[in-house]
């Protein structure tokens, strides 16, 4: 068969191919793509790390609660920083009432790490268990803690060491009056330690108040979200649980991937997905409801183009500030699965120009490209690159190369993917899951 003639069967070819991936900051070729030998606990699925932090007697505890009850559905594991205060040496134990408990030289930081290091990469440990009356963290058998989906550390001073921030997914700071704090601490104290007020107010006057001004107070600013009323706030409560809800949902790929964007699942999305994965759906049904998934994938692809902002005067004579779609715009096709997605992406894009890329595959994972055809300006032009199906990803490093190479940044490429493989890294790159 002549060039011509596959060139005019290609051309009466119909059919469509999306996917949904910003190549934002990848280097030159096809390297940021390929599948890394790192293993799937360290790069993939990762503990969704919580940091709870406030003054004494902020209701942090009860705030760790109420997401630990909520989040009934998913392992989670609490880890407190008052595990982890230093034994207290005979002199020390001396004047233990002259001992700042509040003070980060208190707390032995360096174990903490540890720990949380290895409960982030799935390996159980041992925490310890501080015992308040000897001032000891070997009096009792430590605690056993498995690998879970969700870490929540819990302590005053959690946000004090960058270390122990920079392990954190999530920093809440839980915001509760002095005056609040300060009668929790003494019905505390004086009911569940027999303590009288005078030594409470003595203590809290000359040791607690300090370090909270000094060491709790100003690490506020590196929360992400700052509680106020602590367990009160069930609203607060409500919104970070859907929030890890939906960080969990997602593997957290997209902050390992900053440059992937996942469209959120609802019960509709998911049941148009149960239906072209059944055996028994019809042809006409699969269709269907295959065209409304891509139909999804493609509008939301189009959100992540570059907009102007754009003032029109409407019927009433009022001016309204919208924003002018993106003008310079192409989609290109990898043949013969992308082309399924063209007709929702004309839908959308009234007269949009189409190249097409047909990669043939030779081996496990030779890729040889046989045919290309693509608008004579599509270095000038933002890319939207079509394959609805990603197995093992190598057709879609093929076509990107390709893009690549006929001038197009990479930062102007968007890869619109339904299905992906979920064997490899590179099967992440998907909008929908």
């Amino acid at each position: 068969m002549g060039s011509k003639a596959v060139e005019d069967l290609i051309e009466a070819s119909s059919g469509a191919h999306f996917s949904g991936f910003h190549l934002d900051n990848a280097e030159p070729g096809i390297s940021q793509v390929e599948p890394t030998n790192t293993s799937p606990t360290e790069n993939i699925k990762q503990p969704f790390v919580i940091g709870v932090s406030g003054g004494a007697a902020s209701g942090k505890t009860t705030v760790c609660d109420m997401i630990i009850e909520q989040l009934h559905d998913q392992r989670v594991v609490l880890v407190n920083q008052d595990s982890f205060y230093f034994n207290l040496n005979p002199d020390e134990l001396k004047r233990v009432h002259e001992y700042n408990f509040d003070h980060p030289d208190a707390f032995d930081t360096e174990q903490l790490l540890n720990v949380m290091e290895k409960l982030k990469h799935f390996q159980a440990v041992d925490i310890p268990k501080y015992d308040r009356k000897s001032y000891k963290n070997d009096v009792f058998p430590a605690r056993r803690v498995n690998p879970s989906d969700v870490i929540i550390l819990e302590g005053i001073l959690i946000f004090h060491d960058p270390r122990v921030r920079d392990l954190m997914n999530m920093k809440i700071f839980v915001d509760t009056d002095a005056d609040v704090r300060l009668a929790r601490r003494i019905r505390r104290d004086t009911v569940e330690k027999g303590r009288d007020i005078g030594t409470v107010l003595d203590q809290y006057s000359k040791f607690v108040k300090p370090a909270f001004d000094d060491f709790i107070l100003p690490t506020k600013k590196y929360a992400d979200i700052i509680i106020p009323r602590g367990g009160d706030n069930h609203v607060a409560i409500d919104l970070i649980v859907q929030h890890i809800r939906t960080k969990l949902g997602q593997h957290d790929l997209c902050k390992i991937y900053p440059n992937l964007y996942v469209i959120h699942s609802t019960f509709q999305i998911r049941g148009m997905h149960t239906l072209i994965r059944d055996s028994q759906t019809t042809k006409h049904d699969f269709v269907f409801y295959s065209d409304r998934l891509i139909r999804l994938v493609v509008e939301h692809g189009l959100g992540h183009l570059p907009f102007t902002e754009k003032q029109v005067v409407t019927p009433t004579g009022s001016v309204y500030t919208g924003v002018d779609f993106c003008k310079r715009l192409c989609g290109v096709s990898v043949i013969r699965s992308g082309e399924s997605m063209e007709n929702a992406l004309r839908a959308c894009c009234k007269g949009i120009k189409i190249g097409k890329i047909l990669i043939h595959r030779e081996g496990d994972n030779g890729q040889q490209l046989i045919y290309e055809k693509l608008p004579n300006d599509i270095s000038e032009r933002h890319v939207l690159l079509l394959d609805p199906i990603l197995g093992t990803g190598n057709s879609a490093v093929q076509a990107i190369s390709l893009l690549v190479k006929k001038g197009v940044p990479e930062s102007n490429i968007i890869f619109l993917n339904l299905i992906s493989v979920s064997l490899l890294p590179l099967c992440s790159f998907c909008f929908l899951p």
